[in-house]
């Protein structure tokens, strides 16, 4: 990196949200003790701060119904934090039960969506019904002792309304962090955003919300997510999203491709001189494993190609 880049040096943190927003979409269900291996890799390749489940109404996202038996089961793992998503204040409350659990969660993390439309195909809220909900949801789950952070959905586009005016996602990063959030995240739910667009409005909300932290949660439609996540870097953030092998979607966003890959974060920032934490060889390993059990090969382009390393010359070649 260039000595003119001084914040190029700074490292990453990498959030792994494969087991709960990797893993919602899939219709065919991962049993329970398949998605706690896959927290044991994770671990090992690692993960310091995991989404392992979301506490919803399991009519809506089956895949999410064992949330109570995966949170059981986790795995000791000092110096890693679990993460429970809730959408409402029962699924706070919820989470909060398992702080009397032999292994409890360390974090709420919440959501606001940022358009009527989605918010009530999502979650049965308009925007003002999340700024209310959120607010109590932040305070439950800091009053029990988690870190409660709010991710605020469909910050670059709606797939019901379209673009999202950046004003909109600034103002609802102010209201979220007057709440009391401890953390907040910009998601590109559908994947929409583009390079320029994430690295204004990271800046514009560092900037509105300091000294609360950012992180951004990518997904990668168009196939732009780890530019994003670089414009993202430069503008300031140093948290961000990614799922082992590409996974994801929203059930409730039509066109809404996987997050991105972690394995393309790891090279990304790595071969650019930043510091991730994680080991990109077990990541690809982690990759095969789970592409064994779910029975395909995995969305990330990394994870297909592998790391970049020197060929022999075959055997007869021409200089």
């Amino acid at each position: 990196m260039s000595a003119a880049s001084p914040i190029a040096a700074d490292p990453v943190s990498i959030v792994e949200v494969a087991p709960r927003d990797g893993l919602q979409n899939e219709q065919t269900l991962v049993s329970s003790a398949n998605k706690l291996a896959l927290v044991d890799h994770l671990i090992a390749i690692g993960a310091r701060r995991i989404e392992v489940a979301s506490f919803v109404n399991p009519r809506r996202v089956p895949q999410m119904a064992d949330a109570e038996t995966i949170v059981a089961g986790l795995p000791a793992a000092p110096g890693v934090r679990m993460i429970g998503l809730c959408l409402n204040e029962r699924g706070v409350a919820r989470a909060i039960a398992s702080l009397d659990t032999a292994r409890p969660l360390d974090e709420a993390g919440c959501v606001l969506v940022a358009s009527d439309t989605f918010g009530v195909v999502n979650q049965g809220q308009t925007i003002a019904d999340g700024i209310t909900a959120n607010t109590a949801m932040l305070k439950m789950a800091k009053n029990a002792g988690l870190y409660a952070q709010v991710t605020i959905s469909a910050a670059f586009g709606c797939p019901y309304e379209g673009p999202v005016p950046a004003d909109r996602i600034v103002d609802l990063a102010k209201r979220m962090a007057d709440a009391g959030a401890q953390e907040i995240a910009l998601a590109d739910t559908i994947g929409v955003a583009v390079p320029g667009q994430v690295g204004d409005l990271t800046a514009r909300v560092i900037d509105a919300i300091a000294p609360i932290p950012i992180r951004l949660h990518l997904h990668d439609t168009r196939g732009l997510a780890p530019a994003n996540a670089w414009a993202g870097y430069m503008a300031g953030c140093r948290t961000f999203d990614s799922a082992l092998g590409g996974l994801g979607g929203c059930p409730f966003a039509p066109g809404a491709a996987g997050n991105v890959g972690t394995e393309e974060l790891i090279y990304l920032f790595e071969k650019s001189g930043i510091a991730t934490g994680y080991n990109l060889d077990a990541a690809l390993a982690a990759n095969a494993w789970f592409a064994g059990i779910m029975g395909r090969a995995l969305p990330s382009r990394a994870g297909k190609a592998g790391d970049f390393l020197p060929r022999p010359i075959p055997t007869g070649a021409k200089a």
